[in-house]
């Protein structure tokens, strides 16, 4: 017995002594070339498969970006990005009498497109999407003083499409001003909403995860571009499959009723500067999804998704991905187990994350 305590005592000093080492050589190893931009660079340039995904799917997406422009789609991101730029120019205050000189041309050229893909075959473009744009061209040129040589061609472009739309009003309006819901109410709904990890077997009905997803899809997005899917998976042996493949369902995922993996569509962009937009409107959806999903009696669990090659490759056959669809995260989604716990999970208080000027 003694002797298998002695065991156990070297085997745990050789492991402290190996992480211990490999800390310093960690530390040496990062002080040299985090050290500069010029080092940081040197380094990424000999292992470049660290970033080498990302990297395609950027320049992949802006090729896909060019290439979608000419196919019949179902939304049309280009349009949506210049139709609510034309928004945002009309709510100016003061407003100019006219503004958009620069872009107003080649909006009313994707509308164009956008209204012939229409008469083709309707049912293969978002009609919602066509009502908005005709809505708001149509107030823009209401708007705009007429004698601009080039807002004069852009209006008569607009009306010779002839799209035959009823204006609906989705145009610019006054905002309500106060809320029905107060503070307190939506700080008991914030915390009710905790990372759920045990459920109920029991099925998630379609309808409650769609009402949910109508919440999140007004969480707010660059452009309105939305650029993101819902992947949503409810076949028993679907969500065992995907859920076993990120590390972070481990211990739990097999009582996992429903699972959501949100995709962030890298297509939508041009250039790379927009390149994390994609986290950040896919992550904003996601919270307002999870607390819609709240208010129907249902529980959630966001689970990271890690930047991993192996994994990023059994996740893209799995769900068929393009590679410029990144994956932003996963959310189980299901009923709290009646006897299941969740963490306390302290929150850093406010004087530590919030600064003022």
């Amino acid at each position: 017995m003694l002797n298998k305590l002695k065991n156990v005592a070297k085997a745990l000093l050789a492991i402290t002594w190996i992480r211990r080492v490999y800390e310093l050589v960690n530390r040496v190893f990062l002080e040299s070339f985090g050290s500069s931009r010029i080092m940081s660079h040197l380094y990424y340039t000999a292992s470049f498969i660290t970033f080498n995904r990302e990297q395609t799917a950027v320049l992949r997406g802006r090729r896909n970006y060019y290439r979608n422009k000419k196919r019949d789609r179902l939304t049309h991101v280009e349009l949506r990005r210049n139709v609510h730029r034309l928004e945002k120019g009309l709510i100016m205050r003061p407003r100019r009498d006219v503004f958009a000189r620069d872009y107003i041309t080649e909006t009313i050229e994707f509308y164009e497109q956008a209204v012939a893909q229409c008469r083709r075959d309707p049912e293969t473009m978002e009609l919602s999407e066509m009502e908005w744009a005709h809505d708001v061209l149509t107030e823009y040129f209401r708007t705009v003083t007429t004698g601009d040589a080039m807002v004069d061609a852009a209006r008569e472009r607009f009306e010779r499409a002839d799209h035959a739309a009823e204006f609906t009003g989705k145009v610019p309006y006054v905002k309500k001003a106060l809320s029905s819901i107060s503070y307190q109410e939506l700080d008991d709904l914030v915390m009710q909403r905790r990372s759920v990890r045990w459920f109920e077997d029991r099925e998630v009905p379609r309808d409650l995860i769609d009402q949910a997803l109508l919440i999140a899809r007004q969480a707010p997005t660059a452009c309105n571009r939305l650029p993101y899917e819902f992947r949503v998976f409810d076949d028993p042996q679907l969500v065992s499959e995907v859920s076993s493949i990120p590390f972070g369902t481990a211990g739990y995922g097999h009582n996992i009723p429903s699972i959501v993996v949100v995709v962030g569509k890298l297509e939508s962009y041009f250039s790379p500067r927009d390149r994390h937009a994609i986290y950040v409107d896919g992550s904003l959806a996601a919270m307002s999804f999870m607390l819609g999903l709240e208010t129907l009696g249902l529980s959630s669990s966001v689970i990271n998704w890690p930047d991993f090659e192996p994994l990023e490759r059994k996740m893209q056959k799995k769900l068929d991905l393009d590679l410029t669809d990144r994956v932003v995260m996963l959310i189980a989604v299901g009923y709290a187990h009646p006897e299941g716990m969740v963490p306390y999970s302290q929150k850093k208080e406010l004087d530590t994350f919030r600064r003022y000027n």
